[in-house]
């Protein structure tokens, strides 16, 4: 088996690495898993994402009327 080419199907292995060492250790990070959660969302769907980003911007600036 051909480990480089497993290792390219995960983008976040390192990430999946650090969910795993937390649960084995009982530790909550909900901050990490929301982030890790987050990223690879945006990685599957990138045009939902940057949808909300562009929403999120136009409401923020609305409100704080830098203007």
């Amino acid at each position: 088996m051909n480990v480089n080419a497993n290792a390219s199907t995960k983008p976040f292995g390192s990430t999946q690495a650090n969910t795993r060492r937390a649960v084995r250790t009982n530790e909550l990070r909900p901050a990490n898993d929301l982030m890790c959660y987050l990223r690879r969302y945006a990685g599957q769907k990138p045009d939902v994402a940057a949808l909300w980003c562009l929403g999120i911007g136009i409401i923020v600036g609305w409100k704080i009327k830098p203007w």
